[in-house]
């Protein structure tokens, strides 16, 4: 019997004020519902605190890695099968902590699928374009459908952990749906 596939949601903000664990929970039990054969786990950056490039090595070259945080993090990415990223969009951009962590590693993104949910006051299109770009380069399958969530700056800021999703969000279940059924496709 085939293990069952595991997907990583990956939340890209590490702020103080974020609603990304609130969404990256609505995105894991919607994908729950849509990949009932895989296993869902949510992945804090916060908890993964990776300083700026101090590994002696480029990953790329694929020397090994040096420090304590870079082995946890490689063996935590290579023993997912698929990758979720839910980001914030800061500028027009996605946050520094993101790429970071992307950075820290190579070959173990290699090959693996890949859907991006991007949110913010205009929906995360410019985000998920750069954040499209990068996965591509390190070599994994990006779906082609994404999902943008508009929000609200009060949305956006206040997380209380009283509120529910906002309407704006369920609005975009369909459009999540879609995109974690192409990345099912991509597992099999």
């Amino acid at each position: 019997m085939k293990p069952s596939p595991k997907i990583l949601v990956i939340m890209g903000s590490v702020r103080l004020q974020r609603i990304s664990p609130l969404l990256a929970d609505w995105v894991a039990s919607v994908g729950r519902l849509c990949i009932p054969e895989a296993v869902f786990e949510l992945v804090d950056l916060r908890n993964w605190p990776l300083p700026m490039m101090d590994e002696p090595a480029i990953p790329a070259h694929g020397a090994g890695y040096q420090t304590p945080q870079a082995q946890a993090w490689s063996n935590k990415i290579a023993q997912a099968d698929a990758f979720v990223f839910v980001t914030p969009q800061y500028n027009w951009g996605y946050p520094a902590a993101l790429k970071n962590a992307l950075d820290h590693l190579y070959t173990e993104w290699h090959h693996k699928p890949a859907f991006i949910v991007s949110y913010g006051a205009h929906g995360g299109e410019k985000c998920a374009a750069q954040l499209r770009q990068v996965l591509t380069g390190l070599k994994l399958n990006v779906t082609q459908q994404h999902a943008e969530l508009t929000l609200s700056n009060e949305q956006i800021l206040r997380n209380d952990g009283h509120i529910g999703l906002p309407d704006a969000v369920q609005s975009q279940e369909v459009a999540l749906q879609a995109g974690l059924m192409e990345l099912r496709k991509l597992l099999q």
